[in-house]
């Protein structure tokens, strides 16, 4: 049974592309398979209306699960507004190139391990991973390992994990023995969520943000690696006008952070 939604600023490619999800599959143009919440979605974009999507759902799932899930729920156009009014030339043309970009709300699990794995990394290499790890943990592929799922003599050795297996051990050996832990963080403020998650080894300010944006949902979060140190660097030397942008600067930032992989990718070496 398929659905047809109407969903204004959602460009699948962008989303897949994005650096914030690492399980979406790609299975024909303008059409993915998306895990979450130990389920599968299959999403096409509509060959005759922009902003409409297939979903391979029923009505009551799309309420439950994927409205949220795609958040349907902020204001993107207001977003577009107050890029458009502003006289940041450089955000202007990021948010042309990536405006189909949301902030999803994913697993909180999923993303506070996925980010673990990414630091010092690059996509391929972290899709792979996340992968071998959920298919070594013998779950259905809608499913991803939590803390439950992976016991004390778990082998994280030939996952492609390098000196992340170390982090991975300790998160979980912690979220075994504090199974309150992610619906702590869900309760806490964006500072005291990164207090928190800065606490354990493996975690410091770049993945903690990450987590606070993309699994918490605090979306003044700005996660800075060394795309954005490079952007921040060339376009705004005298620092970025956080003031202006509160509340919605992590939206800002993938904008800027997919405009700086295009950018990358389309520089041809001489």
């Amino acid at each position: 049974m398929s659905i047809v939604k109407t969903i204004y600023n959602l460009n699948l490619d962008q989303v897949a592309e994005s650096g914030q999800c690492f399980r979406w599959k790609k299975i024909a143009e303008n059409t993915y398979n998306i895990p979450a919440f130990g389920k599968i979605l299959t999403i096409s974009r509509h060959e005759k209306a922009e902003h409409d999507f297939i979903l391979d759902c029923k009505e009551e799932e799309w309420k439950a699960v994927w409205r949220a899930y795609f958040d349907l729920d902020t204001d993107y156009e207001a977003i577009a507004k107050l890029i458009s009014e502003s006289d940041d030339e450089y955000l202007k043309e990021a948010y042309e190139a990536g405006s189909g970009i949301r902030i999803l709300k994913q697993d909180l699990w999923e993303v506070v391990v996925s980010f673990l794995i990414s630091q010092n990394n690059n996509i391929k290499r972290i899709k792979a991973s996340i992968d071998a790890l959920c298919k070594r943990a013998g779950l259905e592929m809608s499913a991803f390992p939590g803390p439950e799922d992976i016991g004390p003599d778990f082998d994280f050795s030939g996952l492609g994990l390098g000196y992340r297996d170390v982090y991975l051990k300790d998160v979980y050996s912690f979220a075994r023995s504090n199974p309150n832990w992610p619906e702590c963080l869900k309760g806490a403020s964006y500072e005291e969520a990164v207090k928190d998650l800065k606490s354990h080894p493996g975690i410091g300010p770049k993945v903690a943000d990450c987590v606070c944006l993309f699994g918490l949902h605090h979306v003044e979060a700005f996660p800075i690696d060394t795309h954005v140190k490079s952007i921040l660097k060339e376009h705004y030397p005298g620092g970025f006008d956080f003031n202006k942008y509160k509340g919605v600067a992590g939206i800002l930032q993938q904008y800027m952070f997919n405009y700086e992989l295009q950018s990358k990718t389309k520089k041809v070496p001489v």
